[in-house]
């Protein structure tokens, strides 16, 4: 593992636009880009459909309250998800039905910049559409909350110029993970639930897209983290996050501003301990080893789920809550937040 004077891991980038995988199936190439350069084709995946996992992920949050949105096609289990957050009252309402054996029949699109995705299933639909250069999501499940069904539609505009785009391999052969994560997508909309209408106003409103294709190998453990803002009228935000596969050739770390990418070295997730166990809810603190990124982390809202059937588990803590300290950009300008809203999680899946 290479490292630069500073004592940081050095980050390959990727510069060229060509197939993601070779003739066995592995990367062509680890590292980090900017734009989904690599292009990626469920053909090239030399592994079975039971093994493929592809997902889009929408979270939309204003710091109040949020809601997340997920198409995922697992190979053997399909699930779609709505969850509902609401962190000034302290409650979260999350429903996702699962589909047996979809093996990429989801459809889910080839690349982020195209193609749209639907699903439907008993009392619930969710679509993920494109619009010119806007994304539009539309969604509806009966028996949300509290016997009532939840409804939306949030338009999303000013998608920045630059992403986090990374390839990742894994230690077994033709297994790898294809990511992008775009920070900072503007969000309007309205969201009925409860006998209440929740307003996303592009103002103070963002979103962040997971889009996430590969073939993972059985048990993994990720960190991530995530948050999308604006600092004196520029939108900001970052990616960070580690625990799986081969990350020596880059790490997914990322800060955001003003539409441009800025890459970050290895940042850590330090999770408070209590009694051999962690402490979700008490305060976190986020340090990187080029100093560049530098926050506290108050939690407000732990957004727990554990699924265990022994062979198949997954055990998710998705903490949102807001983040205070600093963040260095590539020209040495140092961006302070105060109060900025995002979420870092930490999920084990057997899966």
């Amino acid at each position: 593992m290479k490292k630069n004077k500073g004592g940081s891991v050095m980050q390959h980038e990727i510069t060229d636009a060509r197939p993601l995988l070779d003739e066995n199936g592995n990367l062509r190439e680890a590292g980090y880009c900017k734009k989904l350069l690599p292009v990626y084709r469920r053909e090239d995946i030399k592994a079975g459909a039971m093994r493929i996992k592809e997902w889009d992920y929408y979270l939309i949050n204003n710091g109040r309250f949020a809601v997340a949105l997920t198409i995922d096609d697992n190979g053997y289990m399909g699930l779609d998800s709505i969850s509902l957050l609401h962190f000034e009252e302290g409650w979260e309402k999350t429903k996702s039905p699962m589909r047996a054996f979809p093996m990429g029949k989801t459809g889910l699109p080839e690349s982020s910049a195209e193609g749209d995705v639907a699903i439907s299933g008993k009392g619930y639909h969710l679509s993920f559409r494109h619009e010119g250069a806007e994304r539009v999501l539309d969604f509806h499940m009966e028996n949300f909350l509290d016997g009532t069904p939840i409804d939306g539609r949030i338009r999303l505009t000013d998608e920045p110029e630059e992403s986090m785009v990374i390839c990742t391999p894994f230690e077994k052969p033709r297994h790898f993970y294809y990511n992008q994560k775009i920070n900072c997508l503007r969000a309007c909309g309205t969201v009925t639930a409860g006998g209440r209408t929740y307003v996303f106003d592009p103002a103070d409103a963002f979103a962040v897209l997971d889009w996430g294709r590969g073939v993972w190998t059985y048990h993994n453990t990720w960190y991530w983290g995530s948050a999308s803002g604006q600092v004196d009228g520029v939108a900001f935000g970052w990616n960070i996050g580690y625990g799986f596969g081969d990350t020596s050739a880059a790490s997914e770390n990322m800060l955001f501003y003003g539409g441009k990418a800025h890459k970050l070295s290895q940042v850590t997730f330090h999770i408070p301990m209590k009694d051999g166990r962690e402490d979700y809810l008490a305060p976190w603190r986020f340090s990187s080893d080029d100093g560049r990124f530098e926050m506290d982390f108050t939690p407000v809202l732990d957004r727990a789920t554990c699924t265990d059937f022994k062979l198949l588990k997954s055990d998710q803590h998705q903490v949102f809550g807001r983040f205070t300290g600093t963040a260095t950009l590539d020209d040495g300008r140092v961006i302070r937040v105060e109060d900025f809203p995002g979420f870092a999680e930490k999920v084990e899946n057997k899966w």
